[in-house]
């Protein structure tokens, strides 16, 4: 069934006549019916996004959804002064948090029209002050701004290499509340208004806190977008913790973390490195499903995330990989891929990197390509601009060889990438590969493509 606030649409109920079906519903019926709610009632059910196995159904109380909004309210301090942008898919649980917290405070949510490629004139037409979204979103738009100050001229890309570090040194003092001198100062100003203004009003004019999760994020982007007055706050939770577990605040960040525990939340690290939470907000257990309950959620209260992280001397906590996602190659080490595939996505020309090498001797990678930068490349080339052709051109894989080069001088030995793949497509929600917030289902890629990998390690 449809609803529409505005106005009349086919096969939809206006906002007028779904008042209009309980205008006989007597005041004391709702009163009782409130009443007979208890906090520990189950409210929904949630599916996780099944990226290492099958979804479970995780039943959220309202107790962790109004412990929830509060808790995300109090660290985003939002008012009825804000309007959140809202392009996250709707049955996610960060969406309906996300929901509930602006409509709590009286604010506005601004719903997106489903059009990617209109995201960008949305921004700055509906002038929202919040935008929370996934990694990736936040990638499209660095390789975009990358790739268009690298088809520049020599001066315009030295004016923009310029540019970023004033924008760094004068964020970093504004939080530090220091007052630049005056040079300082006179130097952010003219690189505000060459540079980092004009990518800061890609988000709109009215534009405040942008916010991500549900997948990993490289550092290096954050602290892009922020040199440019973009502050994107990554935060960190479960579907079984009602998405709440750490975020980080304007006024007390650190980049390269998820930030500290929300109000009311404790994060603790256990002996083998998994993040344990506690809280309002942590779910009753799992539907129908007694065995999985017993094994995330302790006698104690406490949940076992499945993550892996570390916490530092100030309570940030850092995400460090996943225990079901670790690869122990042949020689016995652990590595965790995430981190390296984040790093993989900050290539203008990669959009997608699945990391394998369980039980080998060292790791490949299978990669997917920006359409639109791939096309460019293969024309700046002088090559044919099909997918397949460009897959497999040996000067397309060269330039790879040097974004993958560039990665693995940012890891140990063990960690960096032999070889790898270009897949001719990129990865889907229809083709199984992706969930609906666009995170990569790492069994199904294993399994979907395991000629791809095995091909990889042939000869070697």
């Amino acid at each position: 069934m449809s609803w529409v606030l505005h106005g009349e649409a086919a096969d939809a109920t206006t906002l007028d006549e779904l008042r209009g079906r309980g205008a006989d519903v007597a005041p004391e019926r709702v009163h009782a019916r409130v009443a007979a709610t208890a906090p520990s009632d189950l409210a929904t059910l949630v599916y996780t996004s099944g990226t290492t196995g099958q979804p479970k159904g995780c039943m959220l109380t309202h107790e962790n959804f109004l412990a929830t909004v509060d808790m995300y309210a109090r660290r985003l301090g939002m008012n009825r002064r804000h309007s959140m942008y809202q392009f996250l898919p709707l049955a996610h649980v960060l969406a309906r948090v996300v929901q509930m917290g602006t409509l709590s405070v009286g604010a506005r949510i601004v719903y997106w029209a489903g059009d990617p490629s209109k995201i960008a004139d949305e921004l700055l037409t509906r002038a929202p002050t919040h935008f929370p979204a996934v990694p990736r979103i936040y990638e499209k738009i660095h390789g975009v701004v990358t790739s268009r100050v690298a088809d520049s001229g020599r001066a315009q890309r030295a004016v923009f290499d310029w540019a970023l570090p004033r924008g760094r040194a004068a964020r970093q003092a504004l939080r530090e509340q220091r007052q630049p001198d005056l040079l300082t100062d006179l130097q952010y100003r003219l690189a505000d208004r060459l540079v980092l203004s004009k990518i800061r009003e890609r988000f709109g004019p009215r534009f405040q806190v942008a916010l991500v999760g549900a997948a990993p994020i490289a550092k290096e982007l954050l602290e892009f977008f922020d040199a440019c007055g973009v502050l994107v706050l990554e935060g960190y939770g479960l579907t079984e913790t009602c998405a709440a577990a750490t975020l980080n605040a304007p006024s007390e960040l650190r980049f390269g973390t998820v930030g500290t525990a929300l109000p009311g939340t404790e994060v603790a690290i256990a002996a083998d490195g998994e993040i344990l939470i506690a809280g309002p907000q942590v779910f009753k257990g799992y539907y129908d499903n007694p065995a999985a309950t017993e094994e995330t959620l302790s006698a104690d209260g406490w949940l076992h995330s499945g993550d892996l992280g570390e916490i530092d001397e100030d309570g940030f906590l850092t995400i460090t990989g996943r225990k079901k996602d670790l690869i122990i190659t042949s020689s016995g080490k652990n590595v965790t891929p995430v981190n390296i595939e984040s790093e993989l996505r900050n290539s203008q020309y990669i959009t997608e990197a699945v990391v394998y090498g369980d039980n080998r001797n060292y790791l490949v990678a299978l990669l997917t390509l920006d359409r639109d930068e791939s096309l460019k490349l293969a024309q700046r080339l002088g090559i044919a601009t099909d997918p397949a052709t460009i897959a497999a051109d040996p000067r397309v894989r060269a330039q790879l060889d040097t974004e993958i080069e560039r990665v693995n001088q940012k890891f140990a030995r063990i960690e960096q990438i032999k070889r790898f793949a270009i897949l001719e497509h990129d990865f889907s929600q229809a083709g199984g590969e992706l969930t609906p917030t666009l995170k990569v289902k790492r069994a199904v890629v294993y399994e979907k493509y395991a000629h791809v990998f095995d091909g990889l390690y042939d000869g070697a």
